[in-house]
């Protein structure tokens, strides 16, 4: 099975163009957040979600967490899957398919130890996938994502082996370990931000070397 990849903080509409065109699956389009890389405003991520092909997912990147906060936010700009960066009641899940049936939705567990695994069961029969990451919301300022850390994959791997959803990994991949990291966790997919980026930017020629790594 070929393993997806999503490109994040895609900032623009030519961002969005060239990560399809090197072969993304999904786009990233981060919304307000306490820190971290990528954030645009919501009429920008409207644009870009209303430029993509049918066939690419767009993820909106929501720290909001209560269930109206989320419902509004995907209304407001029309993505077709929302990724919650945040821990939320599963009251939540049920909230927003009542109000979004058409809407995916992803969860985030940031991945720091063994409570992490326990976490990512409990909430797996409730969403549509899971995105495994390496940020840590219990700081006094929270990391909800954008970190560019690596996290310990065999906590990933087992996340992976024991759920029945689809997982993404996410933090710190680049060139340089994405086989590594699909042969540690075999995710359904890949999702990186500053792994392709040069000085803030989309850089082409790290996203050749990146599908190239993904696909060999």
């Amino acid at each position: 099975m070929t393993t997806r990849v999503k490109i994040c903080c895609i900032s623009s509409e030519n961002e969005a163009r060239m990560a399809i065109a090197a072969g993304a699956s999904a786009l990233g389009l981060v919304g307000a957040m306490p820190s971290g890389p990528g954030i645009i405003g919501d009429e920008q991520i409207a644009a870009i979600a209303r430029t993509a092909p049918p066939a690419v997912s767009t993820f909106l990147l929501t720290s909001e967490t209560d269930a109206s906060g989320i419902i509004n936010h995907v209304q407001r700009v029309q993505t077709n899957t929302v990724q919650i960066v945040d821990r939320v009641p599963v009251s939540v899940y049920t909230a927003i398919r009542k109000a979004l049936p058409s809407t995916k939705i992803v969860q985030v567990v940031h991945v720091i130890n063994e409570a992490s695994v326990e976490e990512a069961l409990s909430v797996a029969p409730f969403v549509d996938a899971l995105l495994l990451d390496s940020g840590n919301p219990n700081l006094p300022t929270k990391e909800l994502g954008g970190t560019g850390r690596v996290h310990d994959w065999r906590f990933s791997r087992r996340i992976r082996e024991q759920t029945l959803v689809p997982v993404f990994l996410a933090g710190g991949l680049s060139p340089d370990n994405a086989r590594a990291a699909i042969e540690a966790v075999e995710p359904f997919g890949l999702d990186l931000c500053s792994g392709v980026r040069t000085n803030g930017h989309l850089d082409a020629l790290k996203l050749e070397k990146f599908f190239h790594a993904a696909r060999a």
